[in-house]
């Protein structure tokens, strides 16, 4: 585990009723703009499956846990304070006055968040993979990096004649020798 990943703490930030998903893309977006994916590690919106039945009829569907918030696991700092502070639809971060309060690990269990299970690789930078699932599937590309962060790699595809990044998880992957 990298020091950033064991200084990261869960937050909980308030949004516009409605603008979960939203913050939550925009965050990632920023995220990914600004070079913190070693500081904010993940961005969620927890949803549970729920039974409706509507004119007599059961359907399963996804609703969030905890509307008007989004969580965060993230070193908190100046810099990822102001990020998530000043994206549209955040109205604040949960904590008295202005000062974000983390999660316990008994708040974190007891809501059903579970931190992304951590997968082992013995990739490196320069290895040949084959992609054996999703939307990649039976690709062959060289690792140009690895986020551990996020539990993936990135490889160069052709896309119409151009080579383009494309992330893809670290269980999707095989090695090839």
């Amino acid at each position: 585990m990298s020091e950033a990943e064991t200084k990261a703490r869960w937050y909980v930030v308030h949004t516009y009723s409605g603008y979960e998903n939203k913050v939550k893309a925009d965050i990632e977006k920023s995220v990914e703009n600004r070079g913190l994916e070693d500081q904010i590690l993940e961005v969620a919106v927890p949803l549970q499956d729920v039974v409706e039945v509507k004119n007599g009829a059961k359907k399963q569907v996804s609703k969030k846990m905890f509307p008007g918030y989004v969580l965060l696991n993230m070193v908190m700092n100046d810099t990822t304070w102001y990020v998530v502070r000043n994206t549209r639809g955040v109205t604040g971060f949960v904590g008295p006055g202005s000062k974000p309060v983390p999660l316990t690990e008994g708040e974190i269990r007891s809501m059903g968040v579970v931190t992304k299970q951590q997968v082992e690789i013995d990739l490196e930078v320069g290895d040949s993979i084959k992609v054996v699932s999703g939307a990649w599937a039976d690709t062959v590309g060289e690792i140009k990096s690895i986020n551990m962060a996020k539990q993936s790699v990135t490889i160069e595809v052709e896309v119409f004649g151009r080579a383009t990044p494309v992330e893809i998880g670290f269980l999707e992957v095989q090695k090839l020798n």
